[in-house]
């Protein structure tokens, strides 16, 4: 017999074995296909359609346990509640509890947009809404559209988007939108549950969540009343017997329109001029910061912690403006003030809106602080430094007799360089930079040559302030001639700052490029011949890099002395003439300029002449802005892949430019009114849906 002692042993080793045994088991069972498919609904109390209902909690189960995702933003109850619903899951069930007390007689929709998905896969049920009645009657009437960035032809993601049916000049404004939506990750709404009726149609970005538009929220809007309707049309579905074939049967259906509205949305870039920051960076600068461009300057005074108490700036300093005019750089030129303002007091009078909006004066007393870092360190070499010879403050060469000036010790010097470095762009000017804003330049002492024939030849030039810099830089325009060889010689003294004309002597030699260097392209554009454009070629960060203007009257868009590389291409069209894109105002009725991508990458190479035809109708607008560049991507689902750009050379850019036929608009003349694009035909399908032409806006 065993002892106790012995069984003991022989349980401890079966629990490990077994143990042993189920550590070697664990894992995900092999076999089967991976679940891909969304919650299904199964029940709900109200029922979809329900009559009647006086309750404040409505309950949705799904066939497997699901899970919400920002449902806060997501979900959304129309008509617009003040205090928004409590969403919640919990294992198969969704329950929305209603803190608003229910309108009688009126038609809801809770939309769920994409916030469901199931819990282990997280797959995700998009556009999923159901409705109900607190009356007798439901309203079943629907509105579908896209909702893009007017600028950019971005999807606008998670935009309310809502309908008047009484809209007066002051609706906007004050009362909430009738109905609403929001836009899912591709820029589509549906607005259900309308009742027939004329409605006008807006988007907004609704920060506040009052449900209607404040000036300094975006917004979009549709130029005419939209009637919603519906027709009757042929539905095919696919069924399948218990083995499995498949056949077609059609049935009765409804289609409800419009479905095809394109809304862009653009902001008034309303803001108010406050003083937002002050700092003061180092000794020299200090840069005020206001929420708005500042079109009269301010007024800063000395009010203590310098010499001069009340001089203003235009006494002491030097302005620089950054380009949208919001931030302000003043430069103390006052050495006087430099030395002694540690802590130095002014009063910035500027302007600012009341609460009527009107332009009123206000001065705020604000203290600039500044902490020199080397001044402890001067202080412990002061005693030293006394101890030292004066130095001598000229110098005299031995062989040539030449004096030269030496600057005390520590004196800062103003440096000079060459923007473009040693490779000189052609047709541009030159560009000289330094490190303190300069007041003056000795021509005398700035020498421009071009090397001729193993010669030196002096070249006639004229300096000129930068446009977009001129305390900073001064430019040079020449008339390079390509792969020549250059040298630029500055003396010393001969450039002027606020603090003293002192600069070190600059001398630099250099290559203009050659013609070899870059690459030309010719953009015909038909359709566009009678109205002005401006084309853009962009970055892979959506930024212009290049930009030209085609006149009314003129069939192409040139571009002349590109770099080599890889380009997008974007147009507006440029209503007013004025260059620049101009925003829309919702109170005036006015749209924002349109804008068009072009759907490939351009591919610029080396010594090429590229001639290119862009149709920007030839695709719906949201299919136009290439998926590389485009900032709002819709999230994947799981196992999905990013759409990825076909590369191609130039003969096949030029010869068919979008890869395909897309929809032919190229008939349609440029409309006007409320369409304002090539006729009705400036939208087009959307992505994934079966749905007409955009209407335009």
């Amino acid at each position: 017999m065993r002892s106790g002692a012995d069984i003991m042993r022989l349980l401890l080793w079966g629990v490990v074995a077994f143990m042993l045994a189920a550590c070697a088991n664990m894992g995900r069972p092999e076999g089967g296909k991976r679940d891909v498919d969304p919650p299904k609904y199964v029940k709900s109390n109200p029922a979809p359609g329900a009559l009647g209902f006086n309750r404040s909690r409505l309950t949705v189960t799904f066939d497997e346990n699901v899970q919400l995702e920002d449902a806060f933003n997501k979900v959304v109850v129309s008509p617009g509640q003040k205090t928004p619903p409590v969403v919640t899951a919990n294992g198969k069930t969704v329950t929305v509890d209603f803190k608003d007390t229910l309108r009688a007689n009126t038609t809801y929709t809770v939309d769920f947009a994409d916030a469901i998905k199931d819990l282990n896969e997280g797959n995700v049920l998009d556009g999923y809404a159901i409705d109900f009645s607190t009356g007798n009657n439901i309203d079943t009437l629907r509105i579908s559209g896209m909702v893009l960035q007017a600028e950019n032809l971005e999807p606008a993601q998670g935009m309310l988007v809502g309908v008047y049916s009484n809209y007066t000049d002051t609706s906007l404004t004050t009362l909430p939108l009738d109905r609403i939506a929001r836009t899912n990750q591709l820029g589509q709404f549906t607005i259900r549950n309308l009742p027939a009726g004329a409605y006008r149609v807006f988007a907004i970005n609704d920060i506040n969540r009052d449900n209607h538009w404040d000036r300094t929220e975006d917004i979009a809007f549709y130029d005419s009343l939209v009637v919603p309707t519906t027709e009757v049309i042929e539905v095919t579905d696919t069924l399948y017997s218990s083995t499995g074939e498949d056949s077609l049967v059609t049935r009765p259906g409804i289609r409800y329109l419009p479905n095809d509205l394109l809304l862009t949305w653009f902001n008034l870039n309303f803001k108010q001029p406050y003083l937002a920051d002050y700092k003061r960076f180092d000794q020299r600068r200090i840069t005020l910061t206001f929420g708005a461009p500042q079109d009269t300057l301010p007024v800063l005074t000395v009010v203590s912690g310098a010499p001069g108490v009340g001089r203003t700036d235009k006494e002491w300093a030097m302005l620089k403006r950054n380009i949208t005019a919001d931030t302000l750089t003043y430069w103390i030129a006052d050495t006087a003030m430099v030395a002694h303002s540690d802590s130095l007091m002014l009063a910035v009078k500027y302007q600012k809106l009341d609460s009527m909006d009107n332009k009123v004066w206000t001065t705020d007393t604000l203290r600039f602080f500044f902490k020199d870092p080397n001044k402890s360190k001067k202080k412990k070499n002061k005693d030293k430094d006394k101890k030292k010879e004066e130095a001598p403050k000229f110098t005299v060469d031995s062989i040539s007799g030449d004096t030269t000036w030496l600057p005390p010790e520590g004196f800062e010097f103003l440096d000079l360089k060459l923007k473009s470095g040693n490779a000189q762009e052609l047709g541009r000017p030159l560009v000289i930079e330094a490190n303190l804003p300069m007041t003056s330049v000795d021509t005398a002492g700035v020498r421009l040559e071009m090397m001729v024939d193993s010669v030196w030849k002096p070249l006639d030039i004229k300096l000129r302030p930068d446009s977009l810099d001129p305390l900073l830089r001064t430019d040079i325009d020449v008339a390079w001639e390509p792969g020549a060889k250059y040298c630029l010689t500055v003396d010393s003294m001969a450039v002027r700052t606020i603090y003293g004309p002192f600069n070190r002597p600059l001398k630099r030699e250099f290559s203009a490029k050659t013609l070899d260097d870059y690459s030309n392209l010719n953009v015909t554009l038909p359709g566009l011949e009678n109205v002005q454009a401006v084309v853009e070629l962009l970055g892979t960060n959506d930024t212009p890099v290049y930009r030209t203007v085609k006149k009314a009257g003129e069939p192409q868009a040139r571009f002349k002395l590109l770099d080599p590389g890889s380009y997008y291409m974007r147009l507006f069209i440029d209503d007013n003439n004025n260059g620049k894109w101009d925003t829309g105002s919702p109170l005036d009725s006015l749209q924002p300029e349109e804008v068009y991508y072009f759907a490939k990458k351009l591919n610029l190479k080396k010594n090429w002449d590229v001639e290119q035809t862009w149709d920007v109708t030839e695709l719906p607008l949201d299919r136009q802005k290439p998926y590389a560049i485009k900032k709002n991507r819709p999230k994947l689902k799981r196992g999905e892949k990013a759409p990825e750009e076909e590369e191609e050379d130039e003969d096949d850019l030029m010869n068919n430019p979008f890869g395909g036929s897309g929809n032919d608009y190229r008939n349609n003349m440029r409309g006007t009114g409320n369409n304002r694009g090539m006729g009705n035909n400036r939208g087009g399908n959307f992505q994934n849906q079966n749905l007409n032409g955009l209407r335009v806006r």
